[in-house]
């Protein structure tokens, strides 16, 4: 007897059956996948707050992390505090580089207390605080780690982004765009103010570290107000914990 193919019901059937097999095998990948993914997660953390203090393999124009392979070792050498700030108390945390940011401002608007992760480094006798830091771009998220001194003056950053647009708003993952924030000061006359990516700036070599701007990225410019967003909304958190540190 011919077996007739060409009926609703065969092609039901053979659909079904091919979504329980893709389905299986993207389940067993996910499962298999998973532990490496977190590692990865983790390694990564790690490789941006190092980039952010200048532990990187930066060449005259490229950013460069260090290896997955040495970061480990790198992070425990440098990172020598991880604190974790809730409220007026602050504590001591070996796991503050997992947190996740993004949980976190979720908690914030859900109404509970947001733990803000705080990394301190000390490399050739300079310290660094570095804050992981997440906001909105044109297209999707956008975050960063920032380096600062104890009077909120940025040492380093690294700046990347979901989907941002390419050679435009993408940009602020390069180091022409990163560099400009060293030296820039987070304050103004005592006063937290922040950073802001400006259009038209009058200072397009950043020669001023007091003007609390850096030039913003052509064609970018809702990428670079959420960058400006970000730091303003994000370090601004901060500050309380820098003033305790001056007044102790």
């Amino acid at each position: 007897m011919e077996k007739r193919t060409d009926k609703n019901s065969y092609t039901i059937i053979f659909a079904v059956g091919m979504v329980l097999v893709v389905g299986t095998l993207l389940a067993y990948a996910s499962s298999s996948l998973k532990d490496r993914i977190t590692t990865n997660r983790e390694l990564e953390k790690q490789q941006n707050i190092l980039y952010a203090m200048g532990i990187n393999e930066n060449d005259e124009s490229n950013a460069i992390f260090v290896s997955t392979k040495e970061a480990p070792k790198l992070f425990t050498e440098y990172i020598k505090k991880q604190l974790v700030i809730q409220g007026d108390n602050v504590t001591e945390d070996n796991q503050a580089y997992l947190i996740d940011v993004k949980k976190e401002q979720t908690n914030a608007k859900a109404g509970k207390e947001r733990r803000l992760p705080l990394f301190i480094g000390e490399k050739e006798g300079v310290t660094y605080y570095i804050a992981p830091i997440r906001g909105k771009g044109l297209w999707d998220a956008i975050w960063a780690y920032i380096a600062m001194d104890e009077n909120m003056v940025v040492q380093g950053a690294f700046f990347d982004h979901k989907g941002e647009t390419a050679g435009l708003g993408a940009n602020i993952n390069k180091r022409f765009f990163m560099d400009d924030f060293i030296g820039e000061d987070l304050m103004s006359n005592g006063k937290f103010v922040g950073i802001k990516v400006a259009k038209g700036n009058a200072d397009p070599l950043n020669i001023d570290k007091t003007d609390n701007e850096v030039d913003a990225i052509a064609g970018s410019t809702i990428t670079g107000d959420g960058v400006s967003a970000m730091l303003r909304n994000e370090l601004r958190l901060y500050v309380p914990y820098f003033e305790n540190l001056k007044n102790n």
